[in-house]
């Protein structure tokens, strides 16, 4: 299976169990492996769950620490919910921005998929764009 898939000098990419579980850390402020199997978005092995974890506890995705009523680890976030989704997604955009024939293209299927998931978040698309471009031009004047 393709669990890591590495793009020159940046962050490992993520196979779709390890996005999942980290979606998941992400809404909690830790877990267990039992206590994420008990979750319905996680169809996996325990024993799949738990070296999926470790691996991202290797690539520097979590932490963790002995539970007080187990012999098992108790799983976190290293990073804010931001950085982690910088690191997820990031190198999937760059690289596609960076390897489409019309880099427009790209952009043009992020709009699509932000207009499916919640047609609201145009806007706040909209004003990321703007607060992008306000910085930018701040950085241009002397």
């Amino acid at each position: 299976m393709g669990w890591i898939r590495q793009s020159a000098g940046r962050h490992p990419q993520l196979g779709p169990l390890e996005t999942r579980l980290l979606g998941l850390l992400s809404q909690r402020r830790d877990a267990t492996v039992r206590e994420l199997l008990g979750s319905a978005q996680v169809d996996a092995a325990y024993t799949t769950v738990m070296t999926t974890l470790d691996r991202l506890y290797k690539k520097g995705f979590l932490d963790r620490s002995p539970d007080a009523l187990s012999r098992a680890f108790r799983y976190r976030l290293k990073q804010g919910e931001r950085d982690l989704y910088r690191a997820v997604l990031g190198n999937d955009l760059h690289d596609l921005l960076q390897t489409a024939a019309d880099p427009s293209l790209p952009v043009s299927f992020l709009v699509d998929a932000v207009t499916e998931h919640d047609p609201a978040l145009l806007e706040e698309l909209r004003r990321a764009v703007e607060r992008k471009r306000q910085q930018l031009r701040r950085r241009k004047q002397p």
